[in-house]
């Protein structure tokens, strides 16, 4: 999609930013047989719609944030003039029915849910022969949490206001049918600069509708976030309350409440379900305010509050009343830590999803058709094996068995082409960690084996920030351990694996690394310690 002419109204607003408009991170619903299965040609995602050129009705302008599967472009109505964003899913990196599904249901969720003021505004989606168009409304207010390290303070007054609009969010959805599943501050921007600027929800790429006790199995979301009856595969709307409370015990002190230096043990830590409010600044925030965190928090759904009685709750009902007094520099200084890493991961993380090509895909694609030898979309256990084989996989036979078991979750002894791609991405590319290698390389401009300031500078301008400077020397803070100046490979991989996203990186990747994530919780026990706090 090449970018037309620069319009008069997008040059006169050149600080229009927006780095989250991130395309489709979602995971994979559970394939139907057959999905996808390498079968070309143009794909129609949008049913009800007949092929139209976007550029006839919109002037696509400058890039203003991209994802795995789309890129969001700066847009003018070119009959009204009026300023929009365009996320723009390239068909070509639909690879399976699911993929298809899951665009098509963000549609239909945003379609279907009422206009709401806390709510990005869908105006239009439409489709060509190369991508799914969805054209919103422009939020250029920045995300959550720069707006609260950018404030000159921060107050309980104000994490009640963020968490009462977040919540209201959660209560729609759960009105009209819709579980978010992946409610996160990155998901969250301002609509303008404005200090009383409204918060949007921006993103459905994940959410689900869903009918009254219906139950889901599927692991989705964001590991901070992620309710401990996710990881337990058997869950429901109340897992929007949960995250809804991660970030409000963010917001108050800095840090998400379950932390540890991988994703295991982020998953431990949310099923042990211990939350520290001993730490500063807790002991002199609101006895109010713990409450409600306790209550969002409880691990058992049927007891966790619901939407209505957080709104009612009285912490939230006085927040005019909330203590107004700053929590203090060192929430600021860790909110802000927390936004430039996941800022320097998101980057990193791309540059990923960029490196999981078609041709890898393709090659993937070759070998699934080699083994399913009676050609029906479906390959055995025992045919895997042997193509596990053709792969030149080192790995042990019971480790072939949990990967396995891991995608395999319904027990049908068999897998579909999205399963095989999951598999095959996990063994062959990120067991090696050679895209993380990718990754580093792409910083280190000079190839001298670190990154420097500079090189760092220079990644992030070409993401259109104007602050590099300042975030490159927040980042170096925080990554550069050794305090010599530079990231070195081993600090860069230390970085990114920790609490690391990388359903970012690839979406039939983390299917397989969440399932076997699982798989292992259920194995070592940890999947009971749910049940005894």
């Amino acid at each position: 999609m090449g970018n037309c002419c620069r319009s008069p109204a997008a040059v006169a607003r050149e600080d229009v930013k927006s780095s989250n408009y991130s395309g489709h991170d979602h995971n994979n619903r559970k394939e139907k047989a057959n999905a996808g299965n390498g079968k070309k040609g143009p794909v129609t995602v949008l049913a009800d719609k007949s092929k139209e050129n976007i550029e006839d009705k919109y002037a696509l302008d400058r890039e203003l944030g991209r994802g795995e599967f789309g890129v969001t472009y700066l847009c003018i109505d070119r009959s009204s003039r009026e300023l929009l964003a365009c996320k723009s899913i390239s068909k070509r990196k639909l690879r399976t029915a699911v993929d298809v599904d899951d665009v098509r249901r963000e549609v239909e969720i945003m379609k279907h849910l009422p206009e709401n003021s806390s709510i990005v505004t869908l105006r239009e989606a439409c489709e060509d022969e190369n991508a799914v168009h969805l054209v919103m409304e422009l939020c250029e207010g920045g995300e959550l949490f720069d707006r609260i390290v950018a404030r000159g303070h921060y107050t309980e007054r104000a994490a009640a206001a963020v968490t009462r609009t977040i919540v209201e969010v959660v209560q729609l959805c759960h009105k009209h049918g819709v579980i978010h599943r992946d409610l996160k501050p990155e998901n969250f921007l301002f609509a303008n600069k404005k200090e009383n600027s409204p918060l949007k929800a921006i993103d459905f790429g994940l959410s689900i509708f869903f009918k009254p006790g219906e139950k889901f199995s599927e692991i989705v979301g964001s590991p901070y976030y992620m309710a401990p009856e996710v990881l337990k595969r058997n869950y429901g709307p109340e897992i929007d309350i949960w995250s809804a409370g991660v970030i409000l015990y963010i917001l108050l002190c800095g840090v998400p409440p379950f932390w540890a230096e991988s994703e295991q043990g982020v998953a431990q830590a949310i099923l042990r379900g211990l939350i520290d409010f001993k730490r500063e600044p807790w002991p002199s925030v609101s006895e109010g305010a713990k409450s409600l965190v306790k209550q969002m928090l409880e691990p058992d759904p049927k007891l966790r509050l619901t939407a209505k009685q957080v709104l009612e709750h009285t912490w939230l009902q006085n927040a005019k009343k909330a203590p107004n007094v700053p929590l203090g520099d060192v929430v600021k200084s860790r909110l802000k830590q927390f936004s430039m890493m996941n800022r320097f991961k998101r980057k990193a993380l791309r540059v990923i999803a960029d490196f999981l090509s078609n041709e890898e895909v393709e090659d993937i694609k070759e070998t699934f058709k080699k083994i399913d030898t009676d050609d029906d979309g479906i390959v055995t256990i025992e045919e895997l094996k042997t193509g596990l084989q053709k792969l030149n996989s080192q790995l042990a036979e019971s480790e072939i068995q949990l990967l396995i078991e891991a995608v395999d979750t319904n027990g049908k002894g068999t897998l579909d082409y999205g399963e095989f791609v999951a598999i095959s991405l996990h063994i062959r590319k990120m067991a090696n960690d050679e895209h993380i290698h990718k990754a580093f390389s792409y910083f280190d401009k000079n190839g001298n084996g670190f990154i420097e300031p500079e090189e760092l500078r220079d990644s992030l301008k070409e993401d259109g920030d104007d602050n590099s400077e300042d975030i490159a020397n927040d980042i170096f803070q925080e990554v550069d351990t050794d305090k010599d100046g530079k990231i070195s490979y081993e600090e860069f991989v230390a970085m990114m694996k920790t609490g690391t996203d990388w359903r970012k990186a690839s979406r039939h990747y983390s299917r397989g690394r969440f399932n076997s994530l699982s798989v292992k919780l259920m194995k070592d026990g940890s999947i009971n310690l749910g049940n005894t706090e």
